[in-house]
């Protein structure tokens, strides 16, 4: 029959077992701590899409009100009055240097900077050299429909 073990020899193995525990727990903890990191990396990732994504809508929403104002003033020429169509021709495009404006603006300067993200930003050169040569064109056209003849 085996003796059962001396209360010494209990403490021991039960100061192991603790000790195994709180290396366990060490562990997870950093587990947490890295996966809450690459959670705040993800994060903010993809808060700088979402910002890419917000200024492609502005650039798309100010082509398509160029392309309505040159289309109003072409089409409305023989509806209405002269003037009432190259007023609507002038709104629209004016509206589009507006998006075009805003884009640059809301990329440039977003309202929350995200923490450290992987995704690089799109550079501030390549934005303000897109977005200069999209407001020439919207100039051109404002001054071709205010110019055109009936």
């Amino acid at each position: 029959m085996a003796t059962p073990p001396t209360p010494a020899v209990r403490a021991e193995a039960t100061h192991e077992k603790i000790k195994a525990s709180a290396r366990t727990i060490e562990a997870s903890e950093l587990q947490q701590v890295d996966s809450a990191d690459r959670r705040t990396e993800l994060a903010a990732d993809r808060t700088v899409l979402a910002a890419e994504r917000t200024y492609a809508a502005w650039i798309r929403t100010g082509l398509a009100a160029l392309a309505s104002g040159v289309g109003a003033r072409a089409l409305l020429a023989d509806v209405v009055p002269v003037w009432l169509a190259a007023a609507t021709a002038a709104i629209l495009i004016l509206f589009a240097a507006f998006s075009f404006v805003a884009a640059v603006w809301r990329e440039l300067y977003p309202s929350v900077q995200p923490p450290k993200p992987r995704a690089q930003r799109l550079p501030r050169s390549m934005l303000l050299f897109v977005n200069g040569f999209l407001m020439l064109v919207a100039l051109a056209a404002l001054v071709g429909v205010l110019a055109a003849k009936g």
